[in-house]
């Protein structure tokens, strides 16, 4: 398996939170080819601002694991992390995000002048980038309209 692999399980998260008409993010948490967590957003259904697609599948890898932190397992996102979700990440250590769209509005780089991450956590940005981004572009032109 490799990363474009997981990003398009990613992506079927993303579109799970569409059909519920739920901003399309979606994320899997992977361990040594294995995903250990899932989640999209739920904002709405839950009516909880924190259930971002992030948060669910970390809480996701945790359970699964029994672990609070993960440093052997990256997390593919479609959008970049917001800073609430990028604090989660921190605390839990994680070994690796992958994203695919910026976030140019809500997206931790708009508010962080330096890497909100944890020090060992590596990050990379791009990976089905316009694949990524237009679920998001989607549902918000539908919402204008």
């Amino acid at each position: 398996m490799n990363d474009e692999h997981y990003m398009k399980l990613a992506l079927q998260e993303a579109r799970k939170a569409f059909d519920l008409d739920e901003v399309p993010v979606g994320a899997v948490v992977v361990m040594k080819d294995q995903v250990i967590g899932r989640g999209h957003n739920q904002v709405e259904l839950l009516n909880d601002v924190t259930a971002h697609a992030e948060i669910l599948a970390l809480t996701s890898a945790f359970q699964h694991l029994g672990s609070k932190y993960l440093p052997e397992a990256t997390l593919y996102v479609t959008l970049e992390p917001c800073v609430m979700c990028a604090g989660a990440l921190y605390w839990s250590k994680i070994g690796r995000i992958v994203y695919g769209a910026s976030d140019p509005k809500n997206g931790y780089g708009h508010t962080c002048a330096q890497s909100p991450f944890h020090p060992k956590t590596q990050v990379e940005h791009g990976l089905l980038q316009d694949e990524c981004a237009q679920p998001m572009k989607d549902f918000f032109k539908a919402k204008r309209s």
